[in-house]
Formats: structure tokens, sequence, C-alpha cells
């Protein structure tokens, strides 16, 4: 998409394979899926797969038919469907291009060994709720699942679940247990850490990873920055100054007058709004960088513009480079720092980067 607006979004290819490598580099005994469902969380999922085709062991996707359209394009590593298949095509799909699914509950399941051809030999991830309640199964229908599989001819199981709190004070320790207990003498393959279960649980790496948001280079921990954790950030979001305002004491800026100069003050009007998915919730003072210098946001995010302050930047005017967020080329502005001050996390800021934002891609 070519735009005479100076706004764009730039991919790291070099980034992606960067963390993708820490993920294996923290968990070095495992086999590691790509997630690159949201569209490779707003990267844009076919960047995704070319920056990591030689090396992923796996890719994690949520849609059936972006999983085919995958194996049409030539990939022959392993997919897999995270949230396991929504119809009969979707089983017929399954066994027809050889992807792995997930199944998290008995209606799933029956579905699958119902409409997926006779014989056709199944890669199957049977999901347990250990305590995040949202999909899995409990004892019981594990326990009709495994019977269920017992007629199939030979399916590939693997059992997983998801952590709730990997990130936070309570960690994984009780979920863990459940999953263990549930599995009882289950001797095969098991899938269990996300990201933040990746870097700081290595007692559930086990035998498959699943990193999503360390991939970008997002930190998954409120308290530890993504550099402090070795990532590198995979998405810069870029634009430039398109006016500069001088405020005498007093004035406000934006809609709702919200901000309040309480001193002379020069602002720069940045060519970024909510329509480009900056969150329009972000608050005075939310970071950015202008020209290698960091400084904070103004007033009211609006549709198209945002406004920033430029009183110890005084060189900055009309054309001056913006980062947003990312290693931009005016400086480096953490996405999770941006979401911090919005009161979200950088997987929505990420997702929400808007259609109409041209991309770039870095080799």
């Amino acid at each position: 998409m070519n735009t005479s607006r100076p706004i764009r979004a730039r991919i790291s290819r070099e980034a992606l394979r960067h963390n993708y490598r820490l993920a294996k580099q923290m968990a070095p005994a495992a086999s590691a899926w790509a997630v690159i469902k949201a569209n490779a969380y707003g990267h844009g999922q076919w960047r995704a797969v070319e920056a990591l085709r030689a090396e992923a062991d796996g890719f994690a996707v949520l849609e059936c038919e972006n999983a085919v359209a995958l194996r049409e394009a030539g990939v022959t590593r392993p997919i897999l469907l995270l949230e396991g298949i929504f119809s009969a095509r979707d089983a017929r799909a399954v066994a027809a291009h050889g992807l792995t699914t997930v199944v998290h509950c008995l209606d799933q399941l029956k579905l699958l060994l119902e409409a997926a051809p006779a014989g056709a030999p199944l890669a199957i991830y049977l999901k347990l709720n250990t305590g995040m309640n949202r999909l899995g199964m409990g004892v019981a229908d594990l326990r009709v699942a495994r019977e269920l599989l017992a007629g199939a001819p030979g399916p590939q199981l693997t059992l997983m679940t998801h952590f709730a709190e990997a990130d936070g004070e309570r960690g994984v320790a009780e979920q863990l247990a459940c999953f263990k207990a549930m599995a009882g003498d289950w001797q095969g393959p098991v899938s269990l850490a996300n990201s933040a279960a990746i870097l700081r649980h290595p007692q559930a790496h086990a035998d498959w990873v699943r990193p999503g948001i360390m991939l970008y280079g997002a930190s998954p921990f409120a308290e530890t920055s993504a550099e402090a954790l070795g990532l590198r950030p995979a998405m810069a979001f870029e634009s430039a100054l398109i006016g500069v305002q001088n405020l005498a004491p007093g004035a406000r800026v934006g809609y709702g007058g919200t901000f309040v100069a309480e001193r002379p003050m020069r602002i720069g009007i940045v060519a970024c709004g909510y329509a480009d998915g900056y969150p329009r919730h972000a608050p005075s003072g939310t970071p950015i960088a202008v020209m290698g210098h960091r400084t904070g946001t103004v007033g009211r995010v609006s549709m198209d513009m945002l406004a920033c302050d430029l009183s110890d930047i005084p060189d900055a005017g009309i054309g001056a480079p913006v980062t947003l967020w990312g290693n931009g080329v005016a400086g480096y502005v953490p996405a999770d720092a941006v979401a911090a001050a919005a009161g979200t996390i950088a997987y929505e800021l990420f997702c929400a980067v808007a259609p109409r934002v041209p991309v770039a891609v870095d080799s």
C-alpha cells in the first residue's frame, strides 16, 4: 500500500528470527510452535511465515482456512489449529492436509472422528482444563476421549493445557500439578508452555512450547521489560510531525481541552490517530520519541492525529520523524511502555494496527 501520509509500520524479519531462537534457547529440549494467530499478532501472517519458514518447528494458527492456505503455499512443517475444528469441512481438511488439531471437548472430538475419512491418520492435541476455565476437558471427559481414540486408527496424540497465570505471582505450580494428576500414567508428548512459562518456568517446557507474544518482541511480564529479557521489537510504528503549535500558559489542547498548558509550550502534531490503531484512551504523557528524544503525548488522541510535547526538542519541525512504539528511526519506545500508559497490553496494540497503515518489511 502506497500513501503520501508519513505513517507506517515496519516489520523486522531478523527480530522475529532472533526472538524465536531465544525461545528455543530457553527451552533447548523442546520443539517450538511459532504462534502466528491473529495475523501474527498484527505483524502479518505471511511475513512471519517467510521470516521463520526455514527454522520454525511448526506454526500455530486459529482458522482452518489459514492452515490450508499455508499448506497450499508449500509450508510442509506441522501446523496446529489452536481452537480446533468448527465444522465437518474443517475435519476433512485436517485429514486431507495433514494438520494437527486441538480437541477441547467431546463434541469436537466426535465431529472429528465422524467427519474425517475412515482410516485417516490424525494428529490431535487433547486440551485439559487445569484452571483456566476457558476451554479444555475435565477428568471424566478426558477418560471418555481416550476411550474413543483407542478405537481410532493410531492417532498421534499429545496432551496440552494453557496456563492462566504464568506471568504472575501464582505461577504454574497449581496448574502443573493438576495437569499431572489428570494425565496419570501418560507417557506421550506434552505441550504446556506459553511465552511466560518459556521464560520463567523451565519445569513446564515439556516436549512442545508455544511462543506467542515473545516472538514479536514484547514482554509477557508487567514488571520485566522486553529488553531485559533479550527480546527485540519486531514492529516499529512510525510517523512524522505534520504541524507545530506554540502554546501560552492556560492554552488547551485537543478535543475536550483535557490538557492545559501550565507554562509556555511547543507541541507537535503527529500523523497518527485511533483510526490508525493508536489507543484513543492513551493519556497525556504516554511515551513517544521525536528525532531521537523521548517525550510524551499531549491531550486526547484524535481519529487521525495526536499531539506531543516538543518543549525540549527545539530542532523538531514539520517532517521530523516520530516513533510511536518499537525501534524506529526516531528512537526506541517499548510497546510495553505505551501499553502500560494506556492501561492495556502490547498484544492489543499490535493487533489494532489498522489496514490503512502501510507496512514495510526489513530483512
